[in-house]
């Protein structure tokens, strides 16, 4: 339809010029004075004629529908036969009684031998006050006037050596208490301790030593 009304306004135009200037050409024939006859004869010339418009194109058909294409269904497939697992029968679960653990009652340690009992008593061999003089005094604590009482304990073996020496009460000054059990280790001895059956034992033996500092 755009083809064929652009085709006749075309012809249209055509016709519409040709009049414009045929109009043009008499106006100035008569406008120069030319004779009735040119005039005349130009419009016998002039030939009219009709513009027919041409007839629309055909339309075109419509495209053909598309084609459908036919969908197979899928195959059926057969499932697979079902495998039952066979019934394993639940183990039998049998209880067996279990006797308690036995109780043990703990036992008191076994009880030391009893000492032997002394028959005849250890005794000091000499006096015990010449263990430990005043010649054995500190000379710090002399200067510095310390004095006391330091009460020990010896022990002593069937021997009649002392083993060992311990500060039963302190003199309040610990340099007096170790010179005690120092000297009382060296120089104390014993006539041993004995049993009924006359055995020599070990005993102990206690006593004190007076730190006083001597007065000119």
């Amino acid at each position: 339809m755009a083809y064929a009304d652009q085709s006749m306004s075309s012809r249209r135009m055509v016709a519409i010029v040709i009049v414009v200037l045929l109009h043009a050409a008499l106006g100035y024939a008569f406008i120069t004075g030319l004779a009735y006859n040119v005039v005349k004869k130009a419009v016998q010339d002039l030939k009219t004629f009709d513009v027919e418009d041409e007839p629309p194109p055909p339309e075109a058909p419509p495209p053909p529908p598309p084609k459908q294409v036919e969908v197979q269904p899928p195959p059926v497939v057969t499932p697979p036969p079902i495998v039952q697992a066979p019934v394993v029968a639940a183990p039998i679960i049998q209880t067996v009684p279990v006797a308690p653990p036995p109780v043990i009652t703990p036992t008191a340690p076994p009880a030391p031998p009893p000492k032997p009992s002394i028959a005849v008593p250890g005794k000091p061999k000499g006096a015990p006050g010449d263990w430990v003089t005043s010649e054995d005094y500190p000379a710090a604590e002399m200067r510095a006037e310390h004095q006391g009482v330091t009460g020990f304990r010896l022990d002593v073996g069937p021997d009649g050596k002392a083993t060992n020496c311990t500060v039963t009460s302190s003199s309040g000054f610990p340099a007096l208490d170790d010179t005690a059990c120092r000297m009382l280790m060296r120089r104390s001895r014993f006539s041993p301790a004995k049993d009924d059956a006359g055995n020599p034992i070990a005993f102990s033996y206690s006593n004190r030593v007076r730190w006083q500092v001597p007065k000119d």
